[in-house]
């Protein structure tokens, strides 16, 4: 047998051992920003953390998608906006097609978030507890069910709105899902202000989750 036809016969074993499936990862839906965009609490309001996620995913090569960043509002007399109700209904993967959450249940329940599934749009981790710097809090302004606060809770939760980056305070989670004996991802507790230094002072880098709505 000649050298191409034995070459060719060894291929012919190794595509029949190791059949290709055709299954490519799913795309990223779900990031922790890499940076934030540099001014603290103020995000440029929900917009702006959206245009923010946006650009991140594509800066990173990923697909289209319509970008929503996991944040929620504060309003007088009324609830605000709700960041369960702004990130569409999963399946969620991470940068290296890792599942996040299947769905809204899951993701408020029992997700998949802790230091090593919890990646930036690059699929690089994001430092933590017992990192130096630790930056594992994640500006949510949410409950722990993803819902926007009650309408009696009056003290400032989201850094006017995403709006501050003086005065204000904003709740943060932990993705790493470590710190202080809290375990939340998304309401951990608040910062001790809005401006970059005082996210940094508890923890944190003016990060924020991104989710793919569509």
């Amino acid at each position: 047998m000649s050298l191409l036809k034995s070459l060719a016969a060894a291929s012919l074993l190794v595509m029949a051992a190791f059949p290709a499936t055709g299954v490519e990862d799913p795309p990223m839906g779900f990031f922790v920003t890499s940076v934030g965009p540099g001014n603290g609490g103020d995000l440029g309001g929900l917009e702006g953390a959206d245009a923010w996620c946006s650009r991140l995913a594509s800066d990173a090569g990923a697909p289209a998608r319509t970008w929503r960043a996991y944040l929620s509002t504060q309003e007088e007399g009324k609830r605000g906006i709700s960041a369960r109700e702004r990130i569409g209904t999963g399946p969620w993967y991470n940068a290296l097609g890792e599942l996040i959450a299947s769905d809204l249940d899951e993701l408020h329940l029992n997700p998949n978030i802790v230091a090593r599934t919890a990646l930036d749009e690059n699929g690089n981790r994001v430092k933590g507890r017992g990192d130096s710097p630790n930056e594992h809090d994640i500006l949510t302004g949410t409950m722990s069910d993803g819902t926007a606060y009650f309408p009696s809770v009056t003290e400032d939760k989201t850094c006017r709105n995403w709006t501050s980056s003086t005065e204000g305070s904003a709740t943060v989670g932990h993705h790493d899902r470590h710190g202080g004996g809290n375990t939340s991802w998304n309401a951990a507790h608040d910062s001790r202000g809005c401006s970059p230094d005082n996210l940094k002072s508890t923890g944190g880098n003016g990060y924020f989750y991104c989710f793919a709505a569509d």
